[in-house]
C-alpha cells in the first residue's frame, strides 16, 4: 500500500486531476482539493468538467457550460485551483485515459495525478485502459462511506490511499434538496448558490434512490 507522499524540491510540478460532472460543484469537492494541497500531496488541483460521464446517468446532467460557470465561480479566489474544459473538445463520452494523455502532451513539464473516490476505485477495471492508467499515472484515492479501503488496496496495490475526512454530501443530494426547497447554503459557495437560485436550476430534480440510500458520497 502506498502512503501519502509529499512533493520534493526537484520534481516536476504535481497536478491533481479532479475530473467529474460537478453537477453542481460543492464545498466537499473543494475541501478535498484543499487537503491535497495543504498536505503537499500535489501542488495544484485542476477541476476537469466532464460533459458526459460513461458511468453516470446522462438525463440528470445540465449543460456542461453551466456546470463550468458554477465551477469557475466556486474556485475564483483559489489561486492553486484551476477549472478546465479540455473534455469539451474531445470525443464523447469522456474517458480519463484520453484526458490524461492529452494533458501530458500539452504540459510535458507537469506530472499528473488522477483523483478518484474509493467507490470508483472498486470498479476501476470497468474504466477504459485502466491498466495503462495505473502504469503511467499515480492514482490518488479518497474515502467514501461504504466502500472499503482494504478492498481497494487488495485489488490495486499501486493506488495511493488518502487519509482525508469523509465529506458527507453529494451533488445528487444537493439537487434533491434544492428541488425540495431545503437549505443547501452550507454546502455551496455563496456565488454558486446565488447562481443556482437566479437561474432556477434543479427545481424539478428528485432522485428517489438517493433519498432512500444509507450512504452519502461526493
Amino acid at each position: 500500500m502506498k502512503t501519502e507522499q509529499k512533493v520534493g524540491k526537484n520534481t516536476k510540478k504535481r497536478i491533481g486531476v479532479f475530473s467529474g460532472s460537478f453537477n453542481p460543484i460543492h464545498l466537499g469537492h473543494q475541501k478535498l482539493a484543499e487537503y491535497l494541497i495543504e498536505n503537499q500531496i500535489v501542488d495544484n488541483v485542476w477541476f476537469v468538467v466532464s460533459p458526459c460521464n460513461p458511468l453516470k446517468k446522462q438525463n440528470e446532467l445540465i449543460d456542461e457550460y453551466i456546470r463550468l460557470d458554477m465551477l469557475m465561480l466556486s474556485i475564483q479566489h483559489q489561486p492553486l485551483f484551476k477549472s478546465s474544459d479540455i473534455e469539451f473538445c474531445m470525443p464523447i463520452p469522456s474517458y480519463s485515459i484520453d484526458t490524461l494523455q492529452v494533458l501530458s502532451v500539452q504540459y510535458p513539464d507537469y506530472q499528473f495525478f488522477l483523483i478518484i473516490g474509493s467507490d470508483n476505485a472498486l470498479v476501476f477495471d470497468q474504466w477504459k485502459d485502466y491498466q495503462q492508467i495505473l502504469k503511467e499515472y499515480s492514482v490518488l484515492v479518497y474515502p467514501r462511506r461504504g466502500y472499503d479501503f482494504a478492498e481497494v488496496i487488495d485489488k490495486y496495490p499501486q493506488m495511493q490511499l488518502l487519509s482525508t475526512p469523509f465529506y458527507d454530501i453529494s451533488s445528487t443530494q444537493i439537487r434533491d434538496f434544492i428541488a425540495q426547497k431545503k437549505d443547501v447554503t452550507k454546502w455551496l459557495h455563496p456565488s454558486v448558490y446565488q447562481f443556482v437560485i437566479e437561474n432556477n436550476l434543479y427545481e424539478y430534480f428528485i432522485d428517489r434512490d438517493c433519498i432512500s440510500s444509507r450512504f452519502q458520497w461526493l
